[in-house]
């Protein structure tokens, strides 16, 4: 059986948006059943979750005697063993595999900066200084990104593990109205959160989350 980590608790800010939301996003467009592991502070600072995850962080993915960490290897661990997340094809692997780096590497560290500076240092005067630079980065990032998806429902000519990835990233803002200026992409995420496996895998990392502040 798969077993992911996961807080197991997060302030509202973050809820939605943790990163093992992409690992069961894969994993249920995948039909890959898996276990939650829910951990606590004291877990993420102990020496047995760091020796298995070195930055304290999650998600862990654990399968067997495999034990993977960062949600992009994970993610594209899992999209290797479904047609669903890549395609067969080498070369609609490639690109598929291409979107997945460009989501984390091009455009998630603008975003994350951003949600950085709002969410831990609104009211340091350096944040105020640096923040319209950040905007003005993530609006070009977005611009880019809309010429590139066009007229397509999907990044590629259909649902792969790259729009998994980009579809998370854009949840990022969601503190904000940047998509607004973007039609084509805000009805991209929407799109993309449509989809049942994703509607699951939110539901579950909400869970703990909801059960906590009833």
């Amino acid at each position: 059986m798969i077993t992911i980590s996961a807080f197991q608790w997060v302030p509202p800010f973050a809820q939605g948006v943790v990163r093992d939301l992409r690992v069961r996003w894969a994993l249920e467009e995948a039909g890959l059943p898996y276990q939650v592991r829910l951990i606590d502070p004291q877990v993420q600072a102990s020496s047995e979750y760091r020796a298995l995850q070195p930055f304290g962080q999650v998600p862990i993915y654990q399968e067997g005697n495999l034990t993977l960490f960062e949600s992009g290897a994970i993610v594209h661990h899992i999209a290797s063993r479904s047609e669903v997340l890549l395609p067969t094809d080498e070369e609609g692997k490639a690109r598929a595999t291409m979107w997945m780096f460009a989501a984390l590497n091009s455009i998630e560290i603008y975003f994350q900066n951003l949600a950085e500076i709002d969410f831990f240092y609104p009211g340091q005067e350096w944040g105020k200084q640096h923040r319209p630079d950040v905007v003005k980065m993530i609006q070009t990032r977005l611009g880019e990104l809309a010429t590139c998806l066009g007229s397509r429902e999907y990044l590629e000519d259909r649902f792969t593990a790259g729009d998994l990835l980009m579809s998370t990233v854009l949840r990022i803002l969601r503190h904000t109205d940047l998509l607004d200026g973007y039609p084509t992409l805000k009805a991209y995420k929407a799109r993309c959160e449509a989809r049942p496996a994703f509607q699951r895998a939110l539901a579950s990392q909400m869970e703990p989350f909801q059960q906590r502040q009833a």
